[in-house]
């Protein structure tokens, strides 16, 4: 029950010790001001994470051409391991988990584009259908790569909107025919890429086409595959059977991890969240530290307004004043300057947020730092538990005060 009285004498008591309770109250609102900026801080790092993932498939698992570092049944270390062909239709028989799986080929060389009068370089990469998984392409219009395309070897591309922009500028480019490295290549489709502007600076080509028209016979960079959700925990299991199936295709040692080069997305993710989430424990350990330090300041100031007021509380209960709403009353002073101090670091931390999400440029590693509404109530329960704990100690103590004693005392 709200009794005005209690805050009547409360208001009183803050206003006669305004730079005290101002002091006091600084150090909560400080605490509280330090861990949401701690907390936003390591949300804008899990973000920056979050989005450098996003640019690929979470579940994809990439392989790529390396060296051997290790000596294997008689042939010297050094030799150079290229995926082929035959590699990628190994993986696809003997490998059923695999949901989708492209290979890739990346053509240094082939970077001249041009189309009418207008000149541009960009990048060009073989690869079929499934590509679009691995890359998270999003086909914007026309169509992508399809089998056909691969098995008659068509001169075909799918380009990116940057290419579109710098070439087509506003004319539609589907079914247009665009000069790479002087050959011509029908464009059937457009698309965008999440993963930034480098991305959709390229043309992606038939896998066939790349080698057949470049001359790279049947070489490959890269073999990637993704794996469905229900698969995902088995990542490690799979790319180790895959990595077993290139050894023995290549005749390597599988314990030579630099043969091949495996990019494990759904390992990496994990890990680098792992990471994220312990810098978030220690911000938690570090901010709630930084607040209990401002709490014990509340509990010393309490325990002087307590002694200070050593008389008054004798004589109220001298008046039949029941130790409970001398409680109350120490208690509801405690939570009242805490609250109104934490509330106001708070949201000096939330505004300061609010302000680097504004005019902070995004990174590919920070990005949109802020807290979540579920964390602001924590900090809310947390400053009102904090309040009710200050004052719950010298709040005990001021009803165990004796009339007489209280009425005797300086």
């Amino acid at each position: 029950m709200f009794d005005i009285d209690k805050w009547q004498e409360i208001f009183a008591t803050i206003k006669k010790n305004r730079l005290r309770t101002v002091l006091t109250g600084f150090s909560v609102a400080w605490g509280i001001f330090m861990l949401i900026i701690l907390l936003g801080t390591g949300n804008g790092l899990g973000n920056g994470v979050k989005f450098q993932f996003s640019k690929d498939a979470v579940n994809s698992v990439w392989f790529n051409n390396g060296r051997t570092s290790i000596a294997f049944e008689g042939i010297q270390h050094g030799r150079d391991i290229r995926l082929d062909n035959e590699d990628y239709n190994a993986i696809k028989l003997n490998n059923k988990e695999i949901e989708y799986l492209t290979p890739r080929l990346q053509l240094w060389d082939v970077e001249q584009f041009n189309y009418k009068n207008k000149f541009g370089s960009f990048s060009t990469k073989g690869c079929n259908y499934d590509m679009i998984f691995a890359e998270k392409i999003e086909v914007v219009n026309g169509r992508f790569i399809n089998e056909l395309d691969i098995k008659e070897t068509r001169k075909i591309c799918v380009i990116g909107n940057q290419v579109v922009d710098e070439l087509f500028i506003k004319e539609n480019p589907i079914d247009k025919i665009l000069n790479i490295n002087n050959i011509p290549f029908k464009v059937v489709g457009t698309f965008k890429d999440a993963g930034g502007p480098n991305d959709n600076r390229r043309a992606y080509i038939p896998i066939s086409t790349s080698q057949k028209v470049f001359g790279n016979d049947n070489k490959l960079d890269q073999i990637i595959f993704t794996l469905p959700e229900s698969e995902m925990e088995k990542s490690v299991k799979i790319s180790e059977d895959v990595y077993k199936l290139l050894a023995q295709r290549h005749h390597f040692d599988p314990n030579d991890k630099k043969a091949v080069f495996v990019w494990n997305n759904l390992i990496e993710f994990k890990r680098i969240m792992g990471l994220i989430q312990g810098i978030q424990l220690f911000v938690w350990i570090i901010g709630i530290g930084t607040l209990i330090a401002g709490i014990v300041g509340v509990s010393n100031i309490m325990m002087i307004v307590v002694k200070e007021r050593t008389k008054e509380i004798g004589i109220r209960k001298a008046l039949g004043a029941t130790p409970f709403s001398i409680v109350s009353l120490i208690i509801q002073e405690s939570i009242f300057i805490t609250a109104i101090s934490g509330y106001i670091g708070m949201m000096l931390g939330i505004g300061l947020l609010e302000l680097a999400q504004k005019y902070m440029p995004n990174s590919d590693y920070f990005r949109n730092p802020g807290v979540s509404i579920s964390v602001v109530l924590i900090a809310l329960f947390v400053l009102i538990l904090a309040g009710f704990l200050a004052g719950l100690i010298p709040a005990r103590n001021a009803a165990k005060i004796q009339p007489i004693e209280a009425l005797r005392a300086e």
